[in-house]
């Protein structure tokens, strides 16, 4: 990595830690094995969303073209959300696809992936099963997003019929 973004991640990893801002919107990163071109981070689930009470795993891998490229970034949590696929943990996001500008951030990022989860853009999706039952029926999306948080991320299980559903699948033999 070029001494230049390595200079850069030190600045932006330390911005981020003092940052009053990043702390109180609960948003952690840190270094995967001492490499500067490989992070980890968390962000927790914005209030009033259901992701609330979860805990989100990221994994960012940082080009050799940094700050002029943007950072890789993928969900490790699974999540159930219209731009973030459920598989992969691949993200929707204009900022690090074409609308990157090297003014920008890990900071910039974080929190640009905090909102995203509070404000999905079901029209421009990386998981089109996923966009299609947002547009189409949001109080089970809702539901059903509410219940990967519990399960994946650690948020609050508030949906005991889900629980019941899953567990039924499970008595039957079904793996899930």
């Amino acid at each position: 990595m070029a001494d230049i973004a390595v200079q850069r991640i030190k600045k932006e990893l330390k911005e981020v830690i003092e940052s009053d801002e990043i702390q109180r919107c609960n948003i952690f990163v840190e270094l995967a094995d001492d490499d500067y071109q490989d992070l980890r981070g968390k962000i927790a689930g914005p209030s009033d969303t259901p992701y609330e009470g979860g805990t989100f795993h990221l994994e960012i891998k940082i080009p050799k073209s940094y700050p002029f490229k943007p950072p890789k970034v993928k969900f490790l949590t699974r999540i159930w959300h219209p731009n973030i696929s459920s598989a992969t943990g691949a993200i929707c996001l204009d900022i690090l696809q074409d609308e990157w500008a090297a003014s920008m951030t890990l900071r910039t990022v974080l929190l640009s992936l905090q909102a995203l989860l509070a404000a999905a853009e079901p029209d421009d999706p990386q998981d089109e099963m996923v966009a299609r039952q947002y547009r189409n029926n949001y109080p089970l999306f809702f539901k059903t997003a509410q219940y990967w948080t519990y399960f994946h991320a650690g948020g609050e299980n508030s949906n005991s019929e889900f629980t019941e559903k899953v567990q039924s699948l499970k008595d039957m033999g079904k793996t899930l």
